[in-house]
């Protein structure tokens, strides 16, 4: 039993024993959402990572996305620094062997003759290692085996999807889109976050709420019993004003969902995905979902401004204003626990607080259920990266989702091009005044010059309207070029400082 102190008395919580019929979590043995299909250029390999493996994501010529791991079996380059070519095979650009979406080498240029080639691709040798890969609700889902047996297996589980997407679609008044992002910080570190509420209102100050109205008591209480593969549940009691029922399910390997149902019945879902990609590193893949309820009243509000309607990118790159306050936090939360790694987690902190319940229970569940540690792939550097102080590399929003994102660099170059536009309409503004300023100045002289006793008073010499216009046109374009080209450094970084936060 685990004891949690607070000033009123001992809360037991009970720790998760292992029974002989349940054995320990098995990480590879899983689907994971590794991707958002709309957020992938079709037209080129994309690499991703996955428990500190390197795989390659391409679609077919017949529409459906493939994943092997990322090396050709030549020379063992990367495949996904290669290209899909006309036909719909994976091109591996180093010396242009090519593969079928079943990983066979189809085509092998340096073969001595056609014969000698269908020998050599009939080699078992020259195949590349195929994972089993399906698209469920705008994701890509990888199960992390290969072979024969793993497409087995893998066809016996599925995936954690969105139930409300499968079961009453026609009650889902709003879905906001799945948002991508790799965050600089462990994978229990990010599941214990998301199954911490009380930090909501603070790290989210004027976001989610305020340090110094939200941040008061409530209990967590359990609702679903803590279970090696499926996880568990809490309860937040008191609720929230409005609001009947809140949630926080912890569902294995990687969902944490989020669900609130007001008094009127309507729910709304907070669906966050944490892929432990490498050590020291989670990729978030997350979404917003509004459902009705039998009356077809809607929800009255979701995460924040998110909630609005607003393009996918700028959904995208707003999310830095969340993420941020969140991660200068873990990033370094992580590196300091790792300096002791013989001492026990709840050796370490004080959580006396009933509001803790759900992250002493995660923390039980990843130390008895799931070894206490990811099972990274054998070549994975399993060496924890150090604390990263330059926060402008911190809060690299370049590397941790634009360059993965084709909807925000196709936002990025449209943006820089209506940028582009506004300067030079600026331009084109201010040249046209000065020139319609110049001719009326060569206008009144030319009249001064015939009509010497003609009026030279002061007005008669200030600029005409059309001077006055192009002025006005050629600072506001200069100004909207200016945001325009401000509004671009959000997809390269964004920095953040609480104290700035008021």
């Amino acid at each position: 039993m685990s004891d949690i102190v607070t000033s009123q008395s001992t809360i037991k919580i009970e720790s998760p024993k292992l029974s002989e019929t349940e054995e320990k979590f098995q990480w590879t043995k899983q689907w994971y959402p590794i991707a958002v299909v709309e957020c992938l250029d079709p037209s080129r390999p994309q690499p991703v990572e996955l428990l500190g493996k390197n795989f390659v994501l391409w679609r077919d010529k017949q529409g459906k996305w493939n994943c092997f791991e990322d090396l050709c079996p030549h020379r063992l380059v990367r495949l996904s620094e290669g290209r899909i070519e006309s036909d719909g095979t994976l091109l591996c650009a180093y010396h242009a062997w090519r593969f079928n979406s079943e990983g066979k080498c189809v085509s092998m240029p340096q073969s001595k003759d056609k014969e000698s080639e269908a020998q050599n691709c009939a080699s078992s040798r020259s195949c590349a290692t195929v994972y089993p890969l399906q698209e469920r609700q705008g994701l890509l889902w990888l199960w992390p085996e290969s072979g024969s047996q793993a497409f087995i297996e893998s066809k016996l589980r599925e995936p954690r999807v969105i139930p409300e997407l499968e079961e009453t679609p026609e009650r889902i008044v709003n879905r906001k889109p799945w948002n991508m992002r790799d965050l600089p910080y462990g994978w229990d570190y990010f599941i214990e976050n998301v199954a911490d509420p009380a930090h909501v209102p603070v790290s989210h100050h004027n976001i989610m709420g305020s340090r110094y109205k939200d941040a008061t008591y409530f209990d967590m209480v359990s609702v679903r019993k803590l279970s090696t593969q499926e996880g568990f549940s809490f309860a937040t009691k008191p609720t929230p004003p409005d609001i009947e029922t809140l949630i926080n399910d912890f569902q294995p390997p990687c969902l944490m969902r989020v669900y609130s149902v007001d008094k009127r019945g309507c729910k709304y879902i907070l669906t966050l995905y944490g892929v432990p990609i490498r050590p020291g590193w989670t990729r978030l893949i997350g979404s917003q979902l509004f459902v009705k309820n039998e009356k077809g009243e809607v929800p009255k509000k979701g995460l924040g401004f998110f909630a609005l309607p607003m393009p996918i990118w700028l959904t995208h790159i707003l999310s830095s204003m969340l993420l941020h306050q969140d991660s200068v936090f873990l990033h370094y939360q992580e590196k300091f626990m790792a300096q002791s790694p013989q001492e026990k987690w709840l050796a370490r902190v004080y959580t006396p607080n009933p509001s803790d319940k759900m992250v002493i229970t995660f923390r039980q569940w990843w130390e008895k259920r799931a070894g206490g540690e990811i099972p990274w792939d054998k070549n994975c550097d399993r060496q924890l990266p150090p604390p990263e102080y330059d926060k402008r590399k911190l809060f690299d929003v370049w590397n941790t989702h634009t360059k993965d994102c084709y909807i925000c660099q196709q936002a990025l170059k449209n943006i820089n091009r209506l940028s582009l536009a506004a300067y030079v309409v600026s331009i084109s503004c201010l040249t046209g005044g000065i020139i319609a300023d110049a001719r009326h100045i060569a206008l009144q002289a030319v009249q001064l010059s015939v009509s010497p006793e003609a009026s030279s008073s002061v007005l008669s010499w200030v600029p005409p309207q059309s001077f006055w216009l192009a002025i006005i046109g050629a600072v506001l374009f200069a100004l909207i070029g200016y945001l325009l080209k401000k509004l671009t450094r959000l997809f390269y970084v964004y920095e953040f400082e609480h104290s700035h936060n008021n």
